[in-house]
């Protein structure tokens, strides 16, 4: 029973804002002030969306595009460089091996804000501050992921079976594709979900590096229109509308790669 309240708890420590953000959508900037915060007013969630939609010539819809390609195309590059690094560092035995560990080690201990300061100024001197890449390419490197796929390569990649494709006449890269990526799903699925929710809810990066509106994610947009409210109260209609509209690709990507997990769960206790 006390394990079942602490999850009770915790539970509701993370799905009240969710719902709060549900609320506080549907309502008018007079309701949000009027009204119980926790409760429904004159619903008009489905006008609030559809203004989210067309200010000022559909700027939101470029702020999602530009989130998905950030969040979409580092999450997916970086989860291929982790997982290749890790199964190498798992599979090869190779002079310097735990030292390169140990660097990987070391870089998930930094935070990425103590980096983004650096990453500003050597980009800005090649060039690359205001451009898709300036958010990009920090994307692509994930230290987390690597050491979770060198610890999960390790644990599900047998020695024999990769022996066993090479005296067949396998190449390495055929093998890390054909049988390590696949083995691998579990782990490649947790580092992708974590790398793209860490870049779709990432501010600071793209502040430092972005000026023009056009490239701003959805996190560097709602905060333009939250920085407005004061001036022109309708922007908490906005805001909290985006807000809801942020977080669905969210809520749907983990509803729909939690069945890999689940896969991987099944496949480690038959292992067992």
């Amino acid at each position: 029973m006390i394990v079942t309240a602490v999850l009770v708890l915790v539970a509701a420590y993370f799905l009240v804002p969710v719902y709060w953000v549900v609320v506080a959508a549907t309502k008018s900037t007079e309701d949000l002030f009027t009204t119980n915060g926790f409760w429904f007013g004159d619903l008009q969630l489905w006008e609030n969306v559809r203004s989210v939609f067309s200010y000022d010539g559909g700027i939101f819809v470029r702020w999602f595009a530009n989130s998905m390609l950030y969040a979409g195309g580092g999450a997916l590059v970086a989860t291929y460089i982790a997982a290749a690094g890790g199964y190498a560092l798992a599979v090869y035995d190779f002079k310097g091996r735990n030292t390169v560990f140990g660097l990987v080690l070391g870089g998930v201990l930094v935070p990425g804000t103590a980096t983004a300061l650096p990453l500003f100024l050597m980009f800005s001197e090649i060039g690359l501050t205001d451009t898709y890449l300036s958010v990009l390419l920090p994307s692509f490197v994930s230290p987390f992921g690597f050491f979770l796929c060198r610890i999960y390569a390790g644990a599900v990649v047998p020695p024999s079976l990769v022996e066993s494709a090479r005296l067949d006449g396998a190449g390495e890269l055929r093998i890390f594709h054909t049988f390590g990526l696949r083995m691998m799903v579990p782990a490649l699925v947790t580092v992708f979900l974590f790398q793209f929710v860490g870049i779709w809810n990432n501010y600071f990066l793209p502040l430092i590096m972005l000026a023009d509106q056009e490239l701003y994610p959805i996190t560097l947009g709602l905060v333009n229109w939250r920085g407005q409210v004061d001036r022109l109260p309708e922007f908490y209609e906005l805001t909290t509308g985006g807000v809801l509209v942020s977080i669905v690709p969210l809520i749907v990507l983990m509803v729909v790669l939690q069945r890999f997990w689940r896969g991987g769960l099944t496949e480690g206790s038959v292992k067992g």
